[in-house]
């Protein structure tokens, strides 16, 4: 008696690999994009605390986020999970109609926003976070 898998078995293993594999490849899919989410929540929230605590200790808003790194409120600027660049839309202030303002806070970065225009699982705008 000959030992072995007939073409019938091999084709039916194969076909059920294939049918979990396309099961399960959507589910990974979404994972991978929560997991990059939560990271870009967190990217943000570290860069909007520092930019916070720098406001608070020294008077004045940076003018750039290498001036977080300098002052060591950041280790280094915090990279975008989706495009993988350290590069983000800055907010500046701007003071309100009648306000007395120094002309140099004008150049402070009060906020800061994603480049990535894509949607969120959610529906929102990565760019309006």
């Amino acid at each position: 008696m000959k030992k072995g898998f007939t073409l019938v078995e091999v084709l039916i293993v194969v076909t059920i690999i294939g049918i979990l594999v396309v099961m399960v490849l959507p589910t990974h899919k979404a994972a991978v994009i929560k997991a990059k989410e939560a990271v870009l929540k967190e990217n943000l929230f570290q860069i909007r605390d520092a930019i916070n605590k720098y406001y608070f200790d020294k008077k004045k808003y940076p003018t750039s986020l290498e001036d977080l790194v300098g002052a060591k409120y950041l280790r280094k600027i915090p990279e975008d999970p989706f495009l993988r660049i350290n590069q983000w839309y800055l907010i500046h202030f701007e003071p309100e109609d009648m306000e007395d303002f120094d002309p140099e806070i004008t150049e402070g970065i009060i906020d800061i926003r994603s480049l990535n225009q894509n949607d969120a699982l959610d529906g929102s705008k990565y760019s309006e976070w």
